[in-house]
C-alpha cells in the first residue's frame, strides 16, 4: 500500500504528477524482446480505466515507464471509462497468452466471469489502484494501490483544520462531488468522509447535495453550477479528486463567489493543477493519492511470475484494506 500525506497550506511545490502525457486509446507498447539474460521477456497486459484526469495520465506514464525499465513487453489498452472495454481487453490478453494481466477496474463489480477465464488459463491477475468485489478472492493475486476509505477520513479531518483556520462559525453545508458511480474510490472516499462526519460532526456538518462528476474537470464544472443553483448557501465543497475541484472553481467564480473563501474546498489527489489552485488560495487542502504505482506494480508482476512471496491485500467488511497475514506468509500459487 502507498503511504499518503495531507497537504494544508498555500505555497507548495510542483507535483511530480504534473505535465505528463495522456494515454492512448489502444497501444501495444513494447520494450526489449528479451530480459537481458537471454531469456524471453515477460509480457504484461495492462488495461487502464481511461484518461479522465491528471492523476490518471500520470499513473499511465508511470506504468509505461516502469515496464520499459523492467524490460517487459507491455500491451496497453485504454478503456475510456467503460467496463465492457476493459473486459474485452482482458479477454484479448487471455487469448494472446500474456504472462500476467494487470488492470485498474472502472467499477468494483461484474468481474467474476472474465477473472475465472484468466484463472482457467493460469494467467495471474494483479489489481492496480482500484479494488473489485468478487465471489472468490483467489481470482486475483493482490492489489497495488491506496486505501481510499482512509483518504476520505483524512479529508474530513483536514476539513476540521480548514474550518478552524478560516474561523468558520455556524453550520457547515457541504456539497460533495463524487467520482464515477460504482468506482472504488468514489464509494470508499465518500464512506470514509461520512464515517468521521457521523462520529464527530452530527450536529454541525451536513452534506446538502452530492452527485457524480465522473472524476472529470468538465463534470465538476457542470455539476457544481447545478449545485449553486439549487443550494446557493453551500459553504464547503468536498471533491473526490482535484480535476473535479478545478472544474468546480470555474463555476464558483462564474457565480460571483470566491473559491477558498466563500466556499472552502478540500479535494484528493495532488496533481500539478491542484497544487497551483492551492497556492492561489482557491483550494484549501488536498489529501495526496500518489499515482506513481508503476515500479511497485512491476515488482509484484515479477514476483508473481517467479512464484515468489507476494503481500496479499484484501478488503475488510468495513471497506478498509488490510494485509492478509496468512496468505502473505505463503508463496504465491504457481501458474
Amino acid at each position: 500500500m502507498l503511504s499518503r500525506r495531507n497537504f494544508l497550506t498555500a505555497a507548495v511545490g510542483v507535483a511530480a504528477a504534473g505535465g505528463l502525457a495522456a494515454c492512448a486509446k489502444e497501444d501495444d507498447s513494447t520494450s526489449s524482446g528479451s530480459s537481458g539474460d537471454g531469456s524471453k521477456a515477460l509480457t504484461l497486459g495492462f488495461s487502464q480505466v481511461g484518461s479522465e484526469s491528471g492523476w490518471r495520465s500520470a499513473n499511465t506514464t508511470s506504468v509505461k515507464d516502469a515496464a520499459k525499465t523492467a524490460g517487459y513487453n507491455l500491451k496497453f489498452s485504454d478503456a475510456q471509462q467503460k467496463q465492457e472495454n476493459q473486459i474485452s481487453a482482458i479477454r484479448s490478453y487471455i487469448t494472446q497468452g500474456v504472462d500476467v494481466i494487470a488492470f485498474s477496474p472502472v467499477v468494483v463489480t461484474g468481474w467474476d466471469a472474465v477473472l475465472k477465464e484468466a484463472k482457467a488459463k493460469k494467467i495471474p491477475v494483479v489489481l492496480t489502484d482500484r479494488s473489485v468485489e468478487t465471489s472468490d478472492d483467489s481470482l486475483y493475486v493482490t492489489l497495488v494501490g491506496s486505501d481510499f476509505t482512509d483518504e476520505g477520513r483524512r479529508a474530513a479531518r483536514i476539513l476540521e483544520k480548514v474550518l478552524t483556520k478560516a474561523g468558520h462559525k455556524g453550520a457547515v453545508k457541504i456539497a460533495q462531488l463524487e467520482g464515477t458511480t460504482g468506482a472504488a474510490p468514489a464509494i470508499e472516499r465518500a464512506k470514509g468522509f461520512k464515517e468521521i462526519m457521523d462520529a464527530d460532526h452530527k450536529d454541525d456538518w451536513k452534506v446538502v447535495v452530492s452527485q457524480t462528476g465522473d472524476f472529470t474537470r468538465a463534470g465538476g464544472k457542470q455539476v457544481m453550477a447545478a449545485f449553486l443553483t439549487s443550494n446557493p448557501d453551500i459553504n464547503v465543497l468536498f471533491a473526490h479528486n482535484d480535476d473535479m475541484a478545478i472544474g468546480a472553481i470555474q463555476s464558483i467564480e462564474a457565480a460571483g463567489k470566491k473559491p477558498g473563501k466563500d466556499i472552502l474546498i478540500v479535494s484528493i489527489d495532488g496533481v500539478k493543477d491542484g497544487f497551483v489552485a492551492m497556492s492561489e488560495g482557491k483550494i484549501n487542502a488536498i489529501v495526496e493519492c500518489n499515482p506513481l504505482l508503476g515500479p511497485q506494480l512491476m515488482d509484484v508482476v515479477k514476483k508473481v511470475k517467479n512464484g515468489e512471496t507476494v503481500e496479499r491485500w484484501i478488503k475488510t467488511k468495513e471497506g478498509d484494506f488490510m494485509q492478509d497475514q496468512a496468505a502473505a506468509a505463503l508463496p504465491s500459487r504457481k501458474y
